[in-house]
């Protein structure tokens, strides 16, 4: 099965379908987001906008990357969006109309059935649990198939687990049902992030996706990764890159407002160290369809804030924060959270 329409299944039959809450407005958030991380120096870093227009609604369009020769670390937040208290219905169906994935790549899980073997229906995924207690647990998966070859080991402590297409985090916040607010897809890097539901809701969807670490491109945007390591104790994933280095991701804060991630690297940063992947068809069919940006005020200058359509953002350097989000709802994930990325940092 081609990855976009995994992803999009995935997202619903295992991910519980939670979408999210306010964003209170987008200046707001840009007000709210200032902090720079603390030790270290803030810089802006340049934004490039890779994205195209497209008709499938299961399609990563909308590529923010981010590009730095001097960041070492930064906060990436999933913050529901502006409209999130007035939702009482929310659609989180993948949508696969005008979609063609007949082209894409397709790496079995397993070895194929040798020749004359008779067809048998295509096995569900397989569901592992990693690490479990009462407030915090590990989920793994393994599809049919999927665009690349499940090569990471996921390591909590001495224990690896290997073949893994996808990893959930579930959490249990105060007097909450758990909520599944983190998942990585070891074979391509590709992250999706999400608060716990607001109170009137009781489960929201997830949306755009990030990358952390060298993002190249390789039919689509990824990062390889050698090796996925994760302490409970701080709630730290752990990023071993196939070329080498390493970098912490951290949830930092969770709550029905918002995820906070603290994502730091060890030694010299990629250049292209991070990217929000997302979709746009039209303003009502998108997962992202508006951008924000403050820039870093520098000596006889002062910071700017701009604001445009994703389609039509253009790229932006000296960038101290950017929101990626929507102000009106969507029939697409509608309740799925706007990004923030800010607080970049060098040594």
């Amino acid at each position: 099965m081609p990855v976009p329409a995994v992803r999009a299944l995935a997202r619903n039959a295992f991910a519980g379908n939670r979408f999210t809450k306010p964003i209170l407005g987008l200046f707001a958030c840009c007000a709210l987001l200032g902090a720079p991380i603390a030790r270290a120096e803030p810089i802006g870093v340049t934004v490039r906008n890779e994205s195209v227009s497209a008709t499938c609604a299961e399609t990563d369009n909308v590529t923010l990357s981010f590009v730095s020769d001097k960041v070492s670390r930064f906060r990436i937040i999933a913050r529901h969006p502006a409209y999130a208290g007035m939702l009482r219905v929310d659609r989180t169906e993948p949508d696969f109309e005008t979609c063609d994935f007949s082209a894409d790549p397709v790496v079995p899980a397993t070895a194929p059935a040798p020749a004359g073997t008779p067809p048998t229906a295509i096995p569900a995924p397989k569901r592992i649990t990693i690490y479990e207690t009462p407030d915090l647990w590990l989920t793994g998966f393994i599809f049919p198939s999927f665009w690349r070859a499940a090569t990471v080991p996921f390591r909590v402590g001495t224990e690896a687990t290997q073949g893994l297409h996808m990893v959930q985090l579930w959490v249990r916040g105060k007097d909450q049902q758990p909520e599944e607010v983190l998942v990585v897809y070891p074979p391509d890097g590709y992250w999706r992030a999400r608060p716990l539901s607001p109170a009137h809701l009781a489960s929201t969807a997830y949306g755009s996706s990030f990358l952390l670490g060298p993002v190249e491109q390789a039919e689509r945007p990824l990062v390889r990764l050698k090796e996925i390591g994760f302490a409970p104790q701080t709630r730290t994933f752990t990023l071993s890159f196939a070329d080498g280095g390493k970098a912490r991701l951290k949830i930092a804060d969770v709550d029905r407002d918002a995820l906070t991630l603290e994502a730091e690297f060890d030694g010299t940063a990629p250049r292209t160290f991070a990217a929000l992947r997302s979709m746009y068809v039209t303003e009502g069919n998108a997962d992202v369809a508006r951008v924000s940006w403050r820039t870093l005020a520098k000596a006889g200058t002062p910071a700017t804030i701009g604001e445009a359509p994703v389609l039509s953002f253009t790229n932006a350097d000296n960038v101290a924060m950017l929101w990626a989000g929507r102000l009106v709802p969507s029939r697409h994930n509608t309740s799925a959270p706007d990004f923030i990325f800010d607080g970049f940092a060098s040594r």
